[in-house]
C-alpha cells in the first residue's frame, strides 16, 4: 500500500533525529533541494474514517511548554539514567501522571526496575588471521573493532575460529531467503554484508527494494548469527548501504556499551565486531576470491556461503559496573476491555553531563531529544483523562536507557504488563517537532508496514493535513528508536512526526532549522529549550497522535502488519 508520495524536492534530512540509540547513526545527509509543491496522493484524500475529536480543553500548550523546560533545565543535569537528574525525572514524570489522574502502571506502582549493566572495554587484541600459509593481524581502529557483550570481567574470545562468508546473514522466510541454508557455523565466525539484499537492486523486487528492513540492520545480523550457533561476527562496514562512515563505528563502539542485566535466554556471541571493505577485500582476495564478485553473488537469491580459507583469533575483556534504571508507566484503564491495551510511549533519558567541565558548560540538557516527546505523552495522559476512561487501556509508557540501546523498551518488551498478544498498537514520540510552526503534512517512518497507516491518514485528514514518507528509507530509521522493539515483539507500531512544509513559510523554513539542529544542537549541549520557538506544530502533531490512540481504544480493531512485512508471521502467531 504506498498510498503516499515522496514529495519531489523533500529529498530532505530525517537524519539523525529519527533515531537516537548509540549504535551508529548516519552522518549527515546533502542539502536539500528547493522546495516545490507538494499534495498527498488522491488515493488518501477521503479515507470514509472518521477519529473521535480531542476533548474540550485539547491540547495545553502552556502546559506542555512548561513540561519541557523543566525537564531540559540545568537542574536535569541531562537525566541520566543512574544520575541525580535521572532520579529527578523519575519523580517529576511520578508526581505529572498521578496529578492527572493516571493509576500506576507496573502493579501498584508507576516504576518498572530496568536492571542495567555498563560494559567497558579494558583490552582489546588484534584480529590474527591465518590461513594460506600465512598470518597477519587486523589491528583498532584502523582496520576493525570489536567488542562482546557478554557478561563478567573474564576475557571473551576465539581461537583458531574458520571464517565464512555468509552473505547478508539474513534469514527471511517471507522473502524467500536463508542465508544460512544447509549451513553449520558452529563455533565459526562469520563475514557478513552491511544492509540487506534490497540495497543491491534498489528497482527491483529483492525485499523492500533501497528501503531497509529489519534484515539490514546490525543487530539483527548479530541476533541471527548467535541463533544459527556461531561464535563470532564480523560486519563488513561500507558508508553508501550503511549511512554512516568508519568513523561512527568506532566512535560509537569505543565508549562504554549497555546491556540489560536480566535479558532472556537468547544466545550471545563471544565476539561482535566490524572490518572495514578495504579489509574485507584484502581477506577475500588472500582466500582467493574477489570481494565485488562475491558481493554480486550475495544479493543474488539461491547464494550459498563461502569459506575464507582462514582461522581467526581474538579476545576482548571488559570491566563491569551494575545499577538500576526505571521505566515510569501510568494508564488509563479500560472499561470493557481493560486487558487490551493501545501504548503510547517517549524515552526520558538523554547524555547526562561531562563532568570534566564547570557549572552547565557540559550538561546535555537534551530539549528536542528527547524532553519533547516526554512533555508530549505526558499531555497525552492529561488530554486521554480529561475525555475519560475508553473501552480499552490506555498505557502511558516513558523509557530509560534509549540513547544506550533501546534498552528500557525492550526491558519492557521482555516484561509487559499484557502478554504481547494483547497490545493492540504502540505509538513513539521521540524528537517529535522541530519546534518551528505547524506544518501541512507528518512524516510517517518506515511507510508501507502496518494498517496502522490508514487510521493517520484519517486522522490528519480530519485536521486538513496529509502524510509523506520519510525521505532516506535507506537509513532504516524505523529500526532506531523505541517503537522498534515493539515492532521485533510482533506489536504494531506507529513513528510519525512533524513534516516539512510549514503552512506560512513553506518547506525552506523547516528545513532551514531542522538543518540548524542538526548541526549545532543534535547530541550536544546546544539542545536547550527556547522560549521563542513556535510550539503550534507539537499541538498539532499531538492532537493527530491522540486521535488514531483513542480511535484504537474505543474500538475493536486489532491492526496487523501488511502481508510481506518482516514483523507480520510474529503477529499471526500471537493472534491467529
Amino acid at each position: 500500500m504506498n498510498r503516499l508520495l515522496i514529495p519531489a524536492a523533500l529529498i530532505a534530512l530525517l537524519s539523525m533525529l529519527a533515531g537516537c540509540d548509540r549504535g551508529p547513526a548516519p552522518e549527515p545527509a546533502p542539502e536539500p533541494e528547493a522546495a516545490a509543491d507538494t499534495a498527498p496522493d488522491a488515493a488518501a484524500k477521503d479515507s470514509g474514517m472518521r477519529l473521535p475529536e480531542p476533548p474540550p480543553g485539547g491540547f495545553d500548550t502552556e502546559q506542555f511548554v512548561e513540561d519541557m523546560r523543566i525537564l531540559s533545565s540545568d537542574d536535569y543535569e541531562g537525566r541520566a539514567p543512574g544520575s541525580r537528574g535521572g532520579r529527578m525525572t523519575v519523580d517529576y514524570l511520578v508526581d505529572a501522571f498521578s496529578e492527572a489522574g493516571l493509576a500506576p502502571g507496573y502493579g501498584d506502582s508507576y516504576l518498572q526496575p530496568v536492571p542495567m549493566v555498563e560494559l567497558t572495554n579494558q583490552a582489546r587484541s588484534s584480529l590474527v588471521i591465518e590461513g594460506q600459509g600465512e598470518t597477519y593481524e587486523l589491528t583498532y581502529p584502523d582496520s576493525m573493532i570489536i567488542n562482546t557483550r557478554r557478561l563478567g570481567t573474564d576475557p571473551h574470545g576465539v581461537a583458531d575460529s574458520e571464517l565464512v562468508f555468509v552473505g547478508y546473514g539474513v534469514v527471511a522466510p517471507e522473502y524467500g531467503w536463508n542465508d544460512y541454508e544447509g549451513l553449520d557455523v558452529a563455533g565459526k565466525t562469520v563475514v557478513i554484508l552491511v544492509n540487506d539484499p534490497g540495497f543491491a537492486d534498489p528497482d527491483g523486487e529483492r525485499f523492500n527494494g533501497r528501503a531497509m528492513t529489519y534484515y539490514g540492520r546490525w543487530t539483527y545480523k548479530y541476533e541471527e548469527a548467535a541463533r544459527q550457533g556461531a561464535a563470532a561476527a564480523l560486519i563488513v562496514h561500507e558508508t553508501e548501504p550503511a549511512s554512516y562512515p568508519w568513523e561512527v563505528v568506532t566512535n560509537s563502539w569505543s565508549g562504554p556499551q549497555f546491556e540489560l542485566a536480566e535479558r532472556g535466554d537468547d544466545p550471545v556471541l563471544a565476539l561482535e565486531g566490524w572490518i572495514t571493505v578495504d579489509a574485507a577485500r584484502d581477506l577475500f582476495q588472500r582466500a582467493g576470491l574477489d570481494y565485488d564478485a562475491q558481493k554480486a553473488r550475495a544479493a543474488e537469491p539461491g547464494f550459498a556461503a563461502v569459506p575464507l580459507g582462514g582461522a581467526m583469533t581474538a579476545e576482548v575483556r571488559n570491566a563491569v559496573r551494575e545499577g538500576v534504571s526505571y521505566n515510569v508507566l501510568a494508564k488509563l484503564e479500560g472499561t470493557e476491555r481493560p486487558d487490551e491495551t493501545v501504548v503510547y510511549m517517549a524515552h526520558w533519558d538523554h547524555l547526562g553531563r561531562n563532568m570534566g567541565l564547570p557549572g552547565s558548560a557540559g550538561i546535555f540538557n537534551g530539549a528536542i531529544d528527547n524532553a519533547s516527546g516526554t512533555a508530549g505523552i505526558l499531555e497525552l495522559a492529561r488530554m486521554h483523562a480529561e475525555a475519560g476512561a475508553p473501552e480499552r487501556t490506555v498505557l502511558f509508557l516513558a523509557v530509560t536507557l534509549e540513547e544506550y540501546g533501546l534498552l528500557g523498551s525492550r526491558h519492557y518488551v521482555n516484561d509487559p504488563i499484557v502478554p504481547a498478544a494483547q497490545h493492540v498498537a504502540a505509538i513513539n514520540m521521540d524528537a517529535v517537532n522541530f519546534m518551528a510552526g505547524p506544518t501541512e503534512d507528518m512524516v510517517v517512518i518506515g511507510i508501507d508496514s502496518s494498517e496502522l497507516e490508514p487510521i493517520l491518514v484519517a486522522a490528519l485528514e480530519e485536521e486538513g493535513r496529509y502524510a509523506v514518507p520519510e525521505p532516506t528509507p535507506e537509513a532504516g530509521f524505523y529500526y532506531r528508536s523505541d517503537h522498534f522493539n515493539f515492532a521485533r515483539g510482533g506489536i504494531p507500531a506507529l513513528y510519525a512526526k512533524s513534516g516539512f512544509t510549514h503552512v506560512e513559510e513553506g518547506a525552506d523554513y523547516v528545513l532551514a532549522i531542522e538543518r540548524d539542529y542538526r548541526d549545532n544542537r543534535y547530541h550536544k549541549v546546544g539542545d536547550v529549550f527556547d522560549p521563542d520557538w513556535d510550539f503550534r506544530g507539537v499541538a498539532q502533531d499531538a492532537t493527530v497522535l491522540y486521535r488514531v490512540g483513542r480511535y484504537l481504544a474505543e474500538g475493536d480493531a486489532w491492526p496487523n502488519w501488511y502481508e510481506g512485512n518482516e514483523f507480520r508471521a510474529i503477529r499471526d502467531r500471537q493472534r491467529p
